[in-house]
C-alpha cells in the first residue's frame, strides 16, 4: 500500500486553516457592515439627536405655578416674575467686569461671585429670585457671558392668611407645606427649555439661533375657603388670643350639608412672604431653630388632638336617641355626683345638684350624670360603633398633609369607669377637624361627609380640566334622630349654657367644652381647653362653626365665655355675609322693651350666694357648665360692673379662681 508523504498532509492542513480564518473574517467583515448599516439607518436619527446635544446648552424655561383661588375666584397664592442669573466660563471676555457688576447689582461678596465666574463649567448659577427690575439692569451691562433666564417666585398677596392652610414652596418653588405640598404635582407645570448650540469649545456659535420648548404652566386650584369668612375668623380669633394670651386659637366653619371647609384659622398665622422667619425673635441654635419654624407651620386643627369635654356629648346624645336607650323627655335625677365602681363623678355644679331633670335638660345643663348613664345604656360595643360610625377613630382624609389620629382606648380596655368618661368627653382625644366632621354629620340629616378644601382643578384660561365632587362616606343617624339634634342643641343657646351665643334673628344651636389638659399623665389644674361647637340657622344649618381656645390665661376661662363670642362674631358675620335673612320672634322684637334693672354686686361672695343674687335680680351668673367648681369659691370680678342697668334675663359674666 502507497504511503502518503507529509509534504501533502502539510498542504492540507494549510489550506483548512487559510478557510477557516477567511470565514472568520468574512463573517466579522458581514457582522460589521451589518452593524454600521443599523447605525446609520435604523439609529441615525437617535445618535444624530445625541451629537447635536453635545453642541447644545440647554437652560431652563421655567413654568408658572398654578394659583390657588378661593371660592370667589380671588387669588390667594400667584407668583412674581423674578429672575435667575447664571455666567458661562467659555463666554465671558472680561472677568473682572463680570465680577465687579454682579458683586454691585446682586448685593453678593466679592469672593462669593468671583468663586462662581471662574468655576470652568458648561454654565454656573449665580443667584436665583432676583428681582426683574435688578435682572434687566444687569442685562443693560451687555457683558459677554452672563445669561439672565426669567423666572418664577411664588406671592401670597394676603401674606398671613390662611398660611397654615395655604402652605409656601421652597427656593426650587416645590411646595413644602399645606396645599402648596398636597397639590404640588398639579401645581408646578413642566419647564421649558432654551437651547443653544456651540462650538467644540463650548462657545455659542453666533447667528445659530436658539430653540425653544415652551413650559406648560401649571394647574390652578380652585378652593372652597372664602376670603372674607376667613378674614372674619382670623379677626376673631386674634381678639380672644390676645385678650386670654391664650397658646393659639382655632376656628373652623364647615359647610355639613357637602363638608367643604369655609374657614380654617390658627392664630398666630405666619408670614406666607417670609416663612423661615419666626414670628417671635429667638436666638436660638439651628436644629433648634427648625423645630421653633415645625411648630410654627403646624395646623393645629389637623396635626393636634384635645379631649373634647362636652362637646362630645353631642355624640353620646346622637347615639342614645338614635338606638332608643334615651327620649328627650326621659327623666334623671343629678345629685351632684355619680358613682361607678367606686369611682365618683362629679357634676360641674356639684355646689348645686340640678335635682330632677328631662334628658333634654340635661344636655342644656351639660350635666355629667346624665351622660354616665346614657353610656352605660348604650354599652362599650354600641359606643364604640357610633364612635367609628361618627369616623372618630380613623383621619378624615381631608386633603391637607399632615392629619393626626384619634387617640382611645381599644374596645375591649374599656371597663365602665372608662365607659363614664368617654360618655361626657373624656378618656378619648380627637382632632378639630374630627369633631367638626361630626358635628356637620349631626345636623345634616345625618350623613358624615369627607371635607374637603379643593373644588376644581383649571387651566390658566380658567377652564375647569377636573371637577371634584363632595363624597358621602355614611350615614350615621337618621332623619329624625337629627332634627331632634337640632332642636335639643338650639335649646342650650335659647335655655343653657350656650347662652352667650345668642343672635337675635338667627336660630342658633351649640355646645359648650372645656377640657383639663392632661400633662404627665395627670389632669392639669388651671389648664384648660376652651371650646364651643355652633351651627345656624336650626332648621335648616348652613353653616357649623368650631372654636378652640387653648389654655386661656388669667381669669377663669370656660367654653362659654372664652370661645362663646368667637362663634357670636363669627355667626354674625358669616349669615348676613351669606345673606341669610333674621327673621324675628315676638319675644325678640319685644326685647328691647323688656323691663331694666340695676346689676348687684357679687364681687367677694361665693359662687352660692352669688348666683342666688343675682337670680334674686332676675338676672343669670354666666357660668361654664363644664367645669367642676368648688364650693365656697369666691367671686373675684364680674361684667357687666355693678349699679349698670341691663335688661331682665341678662347673663352676668363673673370671674374666679378655680
Amino acid at each position: 500500500m502507497q504511503q502518503e508523504l507529509p509534504f501533502y498532509r502539510s498542504k492540507t492542513f494549510h489550506r483548512k486553516k487559510i478557510m477557516v480564518m477567511f470565514t472568520a473574517v468574512f463573517l466579522a467583515l458581514l457582522f460589521l457592515m451589518g452593524r454600521l448599516v443599523y447605525l446609520m439607518v435604523f439609529c441615525s436619527e437617535y445618535y444624530g439627536q445625541k451629537a447635536q446635544n453635545l453642541h447644545e446648552r440647554e437652560r431652563d424655561i421655567k413654568a408658572a405655578r398654578g394659583k390657588i383661588l378661593d371660592a370667589n375666584g380671588m387669588v390667594l397664592a400667584t407668583n412674581k416674575s423674578v429672575c435667575t442669573i447664571s455666567v458661562i466660563h467659555s463666554q465671558i471676555e472680561d472677568e473682572e467686569a463680570v465680577v465687579k457688576a454682579l458683586v454691585k447689582e446682586l448685593g453678593l461678596s466679592e469672593e462669593a461671585v468671583r468663586k462662581r465666574v471662574e468655576k470652568v463649567s458648561s454654565i454656573e448659577r449665580v443667584k436665583t429670585n432676583v428681582p426683574k427690575e435688578t435682572g434687566d439692569k444687569i442685562r443693560a451691562y451687555k457683558l459677554a457671558g452672563i445669561k439672565v433666564d426669567e423666572d418664577y417666585k411664588r406671592y401670597y398677596p394676603y401674606d398671613t392668611l390662611a398660611s397654615k392652610v395655604l402652605g409656601f414652596t421652597g427656593g426650587d418653588n416645590q411646595g413644602i407645606v399645606g396645599l402648596e405640598v398636597k397639590y404640588d404635582s398639579y401645581l408646578q407645570g413642566t419647564n421649558g427649555k432654551i437651547l443653544t448650540l456651540t462650538d467644540a469649545r463650548g462657545i455659542e456659535i453666533e447667528n445659530a439661533g436658539e430653540t425653544r420648548l415652551e413650559p406648560v404652566n401649571g394647574y390652578d386650584l380652585n378652593i372652597s375657603m372664602d376670603y372674607n369668612i376667613q378674614l372674619y375668623c382670623e379677626q376673631a380669633a386674634e381678639k380672644t388670643y390676645i385678650k386670654k394670651d391664650a397658646k393659639y386659637v382655632s376656628v373652623i366653619v364647615m359647610n355639613p350639608s357637602n363638608g367643604e371647609i369655609f374657614a380654617m384659622v390658627n392664630y398666630p398665622e405666619f408670614h406666607l412672604n417670609d416663612p423661615f422667619t419666626l414670628t417671635e425673635e429667638v436666638n436660638v441654635p439651628a436644629e433648634k431653630k427648625q423645630d421653633l419654624l415645625n411648630q410654627m407651620w403646624r395646623n393645629q386643627c389637623i396635626s393636634d388632638t384635645y379631649e373634647p369635654g362636652s362637646t362630645f356629648k353631642l355624640i353620646t346624645s346622637s347615639a342614645g336617641l338614635e338606638e332608643g336607650v334615651v327620649k328627650q323627655n326621659d327623666k334623671f335625677t343629678c345629685n351632684g355626683s355619680v358613682t361607678v365602681e367606686g369611682s365618683k363623678i362629679k357634676c360641674w355644679r356639684s355646689y348645686r345638684p340640678h335635682g330632677a331633670e328631662t334628658f333634654k335638660q340635661g344636655v342644656q345643663n351639660s350635666c355629667n350624670p346624665v351622660f354616665v348613664e346614657v353610656g352605660r345604656r348604650l354599652g362599650v360595643s354600641k359606643m364604640y360603633n357610633y364612635i367609628d360610625a361618627f369616623g372618630l377613630n380613623k383621619k378624615t382624609n381631608i386633603d391637607l398633609p399632615g392629619e393626626a389620629g384619634s387617640i382611645l382606648y381599644k374596645e375591649k380596655d374599656v371597663g365602665p369607669v372608662e365607659l363614664a368618661t368617654i360618655s361626657f368627653g373624656q378618656s378619648i382625644s380627637v382632632t378639630p377637624i374630627q369633631l367638626i366632621t361630626s358635628v356637620c354629620s349631626i345636623v345634616n340629616d345625618g350623613n358624615r361627609m369627607q371635607p374637603r378644601l379643593v373644588k376644581a382643578y383649571t387651566d390658566n384660561k380658567g377652564n375647569i380640566t377636573k371637577g371634584l365632587d363632595p363624597v358621602k362616606v355614611k350615614q350615621v343617624i337618621s332623619k329624625e334622630t337629627s332634627a331632634q339634634m337640632r332642636e335639643i342643641m338650639e335649646s342650650v343657646v335659647t335655655d343653657g349654657g350656650g347662652k352667650i351665643a345668642y343672635l337675635p334673628g338667627y336660630r342658633l344651636g351649640g355646645k359648650t367644652g372645656t377640657a383639663q389638659k392632661v400633662i404627665n399623665g395627670t389632669y392639669a389644674q388651671g389648664h384648660y381647653v376652651c371650646s364651643f361647637v355652633g351651627m345656624a340657622p336650626a332648621d335648616d344649618p348652613q353653616i357649623v362653626v368650631l372654636a378652640i381656645v387653648d389654655e386661656p390665661t388669667g381669669v377663669m376661662a370656660f367654653g362659654s365665655t372664652t370661645a362663646g363670642p368667637i362663634i357670636k362674631e363669627v355667626m354674625s358675620n358669616t349669615l348676613k355675609y351669606l345673606d341669610v335673612e333674621p327673621k324675628y320672634t315676638e319675644e325678640e322684637k319685644a326685647e328691647n322693651v323688656k323691663t331694666k334693672v340695676k346689676v348687684p354686686d357679687v364681687r367677694g361672695l361665693t359662687i352660692e350666694e352669688a348666683t342666688k343674687v343675682l337670680e334674686e335680680a332676675k338676672l343669670e351668673a354666666n357660668i361654664d357648665n363644664d367645669v367642676d367648681i368648688k364650693k365656697g369659691t369666691v367671686i373675684k370680678d364680674m361684667f357687666p360692673k355693678p349699679g349698670v342697668s341691663v335688661n331682665e334675663g341678662s347673663l352676668i359674666s363673673i370671674y374666679f379662681d378655680n
